[in-house]
């Protein structure tokens, strides 16, 4: 009987023991970031699907459920051995910054999502950065072009903040270096969108860099349809070309009204004038002797092995041309399964760590290293448009 009663209080003290310890573990786990548990990763993709960018967001949509489709079909994402296949959530921020940082909150807490893929816009991306960061869970936009949008007001970088394209001192930057290097155009006149971080950004980069002289600079804002005043004041003074950071929506107007105006020079743009709805709003006779850099050419990328594979897979699918911001949204949902598949883990924190590492990764949008702000190190490209395509495609060094 004493034997008896010696196994039962060293079965129930090994019992609380282990209690604690679980507990412990427990503790410890979900204090850092979002583990991996079961059969899949949760991704959640914080999107702009309506509202004033929801244009993007659905491009980007489409790019991401591709890479997710391809991604299962071959078993999933191999995480030390076991492939476990992504499990996608989606949500609609509404481009606004209230909604994406309300949107992460569920995904990083209720959801318990491994990894988000969004934003589109700098705005809404910047919104959902205190909620990733204090769940410790990885967030990558494809498109956010803001310098500081990776970085903390002391300058260090967001520990879980990435990004698959430009920043927008690099790409202001070679926008204004083609324009003296290859067009050789020394007075340049600038329209740009101050609606948003993404126009003026652009606009202050150029104009840091820019050899020549800036003979005007105004600016729109998202939504307006008349720029002939303003168009107007640019042709007394002799520019030799136009240089119009923002979206295919107002940039298409501009390109339709200068050419209406009888203004041919060259006009300049960024990647948000890299799709085909410019030139119809722009109409094709107008489209001409426009350029605009991009980090996904269709024309540059014949010679790239992924992207040929994703534009054939692409027009299969859609049945239309694959879009820039498509391809970048591709690559991050590929960026996220490299980082797993180096880390062998899809814990969030392991995924923040292999983000952070990646290295010469092919991608559709080029090889892609991630540098120490986070910023995705790749060629960019310069599309020139003539009746409305594609017609010539410059490589930036």
């Amino acid at each position: 009987m004493k034997s008896t009663y010696k196994k039962i209080a060293y079965i129930i003290s090994m019992a609380f023991i282990a209690v604690i310890f679980a507990g412990c573990s427990t503790a410890k786990t979900s204090s850092k970031g979002n583990p991996q548990t079961g059969n899949t990763i949760k991704i959640g993709e914080n999107m702009e699907l309506s509202g004033a960018a929801g244009g993007y967001g659905n491009q980007m949509k489409q790019g991401i459920k591709m890479a997710v489709d391809e991604i299962n079909k071959q078993g999933g994402i191999d995480v030390n051995g076991k492939k476990k296949k992504i499990d996608l959530k989606v949500k609609d921020n509404k481009t606004s910054t209230t909604t994406s940082a309300s949107v992460a909150a569920q995904f990083v807490n209720n959801d318990k999502v491994n990894a988000i893929v969004g934003t589109a816009t700098t705005n809404a991306g910047t919104a959902q950065i205190p909620n990733i960061t204090k769940a410790a869970v990885p967030a990558i936009s494809p498109s956010a072009t803001d310098p500081n949008f990776t970085l903390q007001k002391n300058g260090q970088v967001q520990p879980y903040v990435f990004r698959a394209c430009y920043q927008n001192n690099f790409q202001g930057g070679t926008g204004a270096k083609f324009i003296s290097d290859t067009l050789k155009a020394k007075r340049v006149a600038v329209l740009y969108d101050n609606s948003t971080d993404y126009g003026t950004g652009l606009a202050k980069a150029f104009k840091k860099s820019f050899k020549g002289t800036i003979v005007d600079s105004q600016a729109y804002t998202e939504g307006d349809k008349d720029f002939n005043a303003i168009l107007t004041s640019f042709k007394h003074k002799k520019m030799d070309a136009i240089y119009v950071p923002g979206y295919y929506t107002e940039v298409g107007l501009i390109v339709k009204q200068a050419r209406q105006a009888g203004m041919n020079v060259p006009i300049v743009g960024t990647d948000g004038m890299a799709d085909p709805k410019l030139a119809q709003i722009a109409g094709n006779k107008n489209a001409h002797n426009v350029f605009y850099t991009t980090p996904f050419s269709t024309k540059a990328s014949t010679s790239n092995p992924v992207a040929k594979k994703f534009m054939a897979a692409y027009e299969k699918k859609y049945h239309a041309e694959a879009p820039t911001f498509s391809a970048l949204a591709y690559d991050s949902i590929y960026m996220i399964k490299q980082a797993i598949e180096n880390e062998k883990s899809a814990d969030s924190t392991k995924i923040a760590e292999g983000l952070s590492k990646i290295k010469n990764f092919k991608c559709v949008t080029g090889s892609i290293t991630v540098n120490k702000h986070h910023d995705p190190e790749k060629p960019i490209a310069i599309e020139q448009l003539t009746n409305g395509k594609v017609s010539k495609t410059y490589q930036v060094k």
